[in-house]
């Protein structure tokens, strides 16, 4: 029988983290079409977090101090993982109950394997669906296609936001960087790099975004931002055009950070440094006047 090693990261999540275990145990197929090996770190909590997870069955780890950022905790689960295949989750993920049902045999066939997701954005109280819909129950990505699609920062391609992914355990020595502790930009591109995947054609979990998310943060912003265009020096040679066109993607990316936030300035600023097209067009137009309405009406950035 295969085991799945979930790997879950907790920072004062003491509201979240009951439902998100909770959806990791009650997977379909548990204890008969596999076992999962379910591993909580926390980073210091300063509320009833870890009090809460030492109610488990699991194998359970704390920092040595808060770090700020979830990288630390998800390095210290990967080292414990002893499971055939790998996710990782945060701690106000939900996932459907055949999301390990559904994925798990395609990963008899590649290394990497993700699914669709559904996004609860409280900001704009809706629900948004990121699936990539197929004739078939999957779509498969050739050597270095999902690859290129990161690196260049696509829109387009396979999903690979983190909570997404599940991956054999022989690719768990690539681990996150803890300099900054929080950005997962890198690691993503050392996973697919040379490798191929499949996608399953459902969304198989939930991610909640709201105001206090780290992908809203200012300072991850900033650190994403720099670290992402440090990270590009290591692929210049190998991949020039691709790496001068996600020097243009960031800067739209910052851009659209700073237009949603209404630092209209600021968007401007990176706007000129971006990929210049009809959209990028608009939104530098409409900072000057209507950025308020876009704001409301569109998914301008996450």
């Amino acid at each position: 029988m295969k085991k799945i090693s979930v790997i879950v990261t907790t920072y004062n999540s003491s509201k979240t983290i009951r439902n998100t275990i909770q959806s990791i145990l009650n997977q379909e197929g548990l204890h008969v079409d596999f076992d999962i090996e379910l591993i909580l770190v926390d980073d210091c909590s300063s509320d009833e977090t870890y009090s809460i997870l030492r109610q488990y069955d699991c194998k359970l780890f704390q920092t040595e101090k808060n770090t700020g950022g979830p990288n630390r905790g998800r390095n210290l689960g990967l080292n414990a993982a002893t499971g055939d295949y790998i996710s990782i989750a945060d701690h106000d993920d939900v996932w459907d109950k055949n999301r390990v049902k559904s994925m798990l045999p395609f990963l008899e066939k590649e290394p990497i394997v993700t699914s669709g997701y559904k996004v609860m954005d409280a900001r704009q109280n809706k629900e948004i669906f990121r699936v990539n819909h197929s004739t078939e129950l999957y779509t498969y990505y050739g050597e270095n296609e999902t690859f290129l699609k990161r690196l260049t920062k696509s829109l387009k391609g396979q999903n690979t936001y983190l909570g997404s992914i599940m991956f054999h355990a022989d690719l768990k020595n690539i681990q996150f960087e803890e300099h900054f502790g929080s950005i997962d930009f890198d690691w993503m591109l050392r996973l697919f790099h040379t490798r191929s995947s499949i996608e399953v054609a459902q969304p198989l979990y939930t991610r909640f975004v709201d105001v206090s998310n780290l992908s809203l943060n200012i300072e991850y912003r900033k650190l994403d931002f720099y670290y992402s265009l440090m990270i590009l020096e290591e692929y210049e040679d190998a991949y020039p055009s691709e790496v001068l066109l996600s020097y243009k993607r960031i800067h739209g990316s910052r851009a659209r950070y700073h237009y949603v936030t209404g630092n209209m300035k600021k968007a401007r600023f990176y706007f000129l440094k971006s990929e210049w097209n009809l959209k990028t067009f608009m939104y530098y137009i409409t900072s000057f006047v209507g950025h308020k309405y876009v704001r409301r009406k569109f998914n301008v950035f996450g």
